[in-house]
């Protein structure tokens, strides 16, 4: 039985988070169907959209809700074109006995280095000055943060914490660490607890996972234990971060700056308020956004669809074990 799947990507999406080269290779083991409109969809509509289809590739917008795989009995796997799960509902989706997968990480090096371009660009105050010059003004000289005489502070040591130190300490920067689940080998590496690196560090880089235990890590308390004037950087998530905090912060001139990928904003995006201010660069969430990130991630939906269409239980699976429909749809494969 050659498989239905429906790709839940609008235009927009499309070409910025799945593309032509892994669609060509998608329909190769599938039967594709694409989102018909420019809308995200969710819930009942997205399920009537796919109706019929065995499978949904979804893009880091989608959201799989309880309506979906209850409308849909056909369907035996939703397919996150993402490593971010939080927004499917996976015991929904197990009660269901749908498979949840998610994609792994291919956007490490591209993250990093719009963290690196954060960190110049906070520590020469380049955002500022360009703002200035373009809206006709002349911007004055100030002194700048020379990153080799710096400190930088990472919080959350996994892979893309990882680089950017190999990153930094290239560069001649001072590296201290604050992580609970990992522990540092590098012995060029300091790590330390999360409030003694916010006291140390010249910039500071969110990087924590995003968890009921790190919702507003950065909170009033956090921004007032860093050093005065310091900057601030989040490439994590847009809920580890209190915004009324960072704002009074950034008021107070207890932080010289901010940059941000991420926010409270639709699709973790910046809040606008936030991205406008003279002492925040933001960006709309591209930390992952070049073809070698996303053709990663899209690629990795492709390999999991291929493996269903074996009759295999795909990589990436979150839920497998809860997986009946797919148990079921493997049995009657490999009969």
């Amino acid at each position: 039985m050659k498989l239905r799947v429906f790709l839940s990507h609008t235009p927009e999406m499309f070409e910025g988070y799945y593309g032509p080269r892994a669609l060509t290779a998608l329909a190769e083991h599938a039967e594709v169907i694409r989102n018909p409109g420019t809308i995200l969809l969710s819930g009942a509509a997205l399920a009537e959209a796919a109706r019929g289809c065995h499978a949904i590739v979804a893009d880091r917008a989608t959201p799989g809700l309880p309506e979906t795989f209850a409308a849909m009995p056909k369907l035996l796997a939703f397919l996150r074109v993402a490593v971010d799960i939080s927004t499917i509902n996976v015991p929904a989706a197990s009660a269901a006995g749908v498979l949840v997968t998610c994609a792994t990480p291919g956007f490490v090096d591209a993250v990093v280095e719009l963290a690196l371009g954060f960190i110049v660009d906070l520590a020469r105050d380049v955002s500022v000055m360009v703002g200035t010059y373009r809206a006709g003004g002349l911007p004055q000289g100030r002194m700048g943060l020379q990153l080799s005489a710096a400190r930088l502070g990472i919080i959350g040591y996994g892979r893309i914490g990882q680089r950017l130190a190999e990153v930094a300490l290239a560069l001649g920067m001072r590296v201290a660490v604050a992580d609970p689940f990992t522990k540092v080998a590098d012995p060029r590496i300091t790590q330390a607890s999360f409030t003694e690196v916010l006291a140390e560090s010249d910039i500071v880089v969110c990087l924590a996972i995003s968890d009921a235990s790190t919702k507003h890590l950065f909170n009033v308390s956090a921004f007032a234990t860093m050093k005065p004037g310091a900057r601030f950087i989040n490439l994590s998530r847009g809920e580890l971060v209190d915004e009324t905090a960072l704002i009074a912060a950034l008021d107070s001139k207890r932080l010289a700056g901010a940059a941000m990928d991420v926010g409270s904003a639709p699709d973790q995006r910046p809040n606008p308020a936030l991205a406008a201010r003279a002492d925040v660069v933001a960006t709309p969430h591209i930390g992952g956004m070049t073809p070698e990130a996303i053709e990663h991630q899209a690629m990795d939906t492709v390999r999991q669809i291929a493996a269903l269409a074996r009759g295999e239980m795909p990589e990436g699976a979150v839920n497998a074990d809860a997986a009946f429909r797919v148990t079921e749809f493997l049995a009657r494969t490999q009969r």
